[in-house]
């Protein structure tokens, strides 16, 4: 399936869980979710372009032109429950959107999840003019664990990395800066326990913006904690204690 959604929604499934990549990564960053969530929940990963299947398209660095692309692809499949997982660049990406359709009209999804981000007003101060050198974006993907041995390996391949990864980092500061309004939903706030990037009372913070109910949960692994099993099992006992009322088709 092409555009920003990586897989067609499952029709059937109770709920419909959007979930957005981290700066620098891809809707691969959820390939395996699908399997830890049964059939009951759909898991859509989204792509944003310029990477991956969307390689030769130009990155998105305006958060207002992204959220109406979003509006205009997700949009038709958000009249049924659904919910929302943002990866740090992602988390800021699913908290404008979710403000997006919200002030479309559109119902706000069960829950907002957000993981490894600080809430917009703190920023990331180890982030900023992170975009501006090689060296900076370097640092950043040290210390975020984007790094492999594969990557150094080959030049090409982490010079498109960084490219991408200065273009996420454009998007991320556009959409803290227009961040400020509250959320339509409840939120649960994910900490990684050895994160280097984003300490947890930065991801707590992020109650400010939820007046309808706010949780905070931690799981192991560094910045990129989306890649292991433990972020996902916490989520989906989220949903399942929030499970819709509304029955399936």
């Amino acid at each position: 399936m092409g555009g920003y959604l990586a897989v067609r929604p499952k029709m059937a499934a109770r709920l419909r869980l959007f979930c957005f990549h981290h700066a620098g990564g891809g809707a691969m960053s959820f390939a395996r979710w699908q399997n830890r969530f049964g059939s009951d929940i759909s898991v859509i990963p989204v792509r944003l372009p310029g990477r991956e299947t969307r390689l030769r398209e130009e990155r998105v660095t305006d958060g207002e032109q992204l959220s109406r692309e979003l509006e205009a692809e997700l949009g038709p499949f958000l009249d049924r429950p659904y919910a929302l997982y943002g990866h740090s660049l992602g988390a800021l990406v699913a908290y404008s959107f979710a403000l997006h359709h919200h002030r479309s009209g559109g119902r706000p999804p069960e829950v907002l999840t957000v993981g490894a981000c600080s809430a917009p007003h703190l920023g990331m101060p180890d982030l900023e003019g992170a975009e501006g050198s090689d060296e900076r974006v370097l640092s950043v993907m040290r210390a975020s664990g984007g790094i492999t041995s594969q990557l150094l390996d080959r030049p090409q391949w982490l010079q498109l990395t960084m490219a991408i990864m200065r273009d996420d980092l454009l998007l991320a500061a556009g959409l803290r800066a227009a961040a400020g309004d509250p959320l339509p939903c409840p939120v649960l706030a994910v900490s990684g326990q050895d994160d280097l990037l984003v300490p947890p009372g930065a991801v707590h913070a992020w109650s400010r913006y939820a007046p309808e109910g706010f949780r905070t949960g931690s799981v192991p692994g560094d910045h990129l904690f989306v890649r292991d099993a433990d972020l996902a099992d916490l989520l989906r006992a989220e949903l399942e204690e929030r499970r819709p009322l509304e029955p399936a088709i």
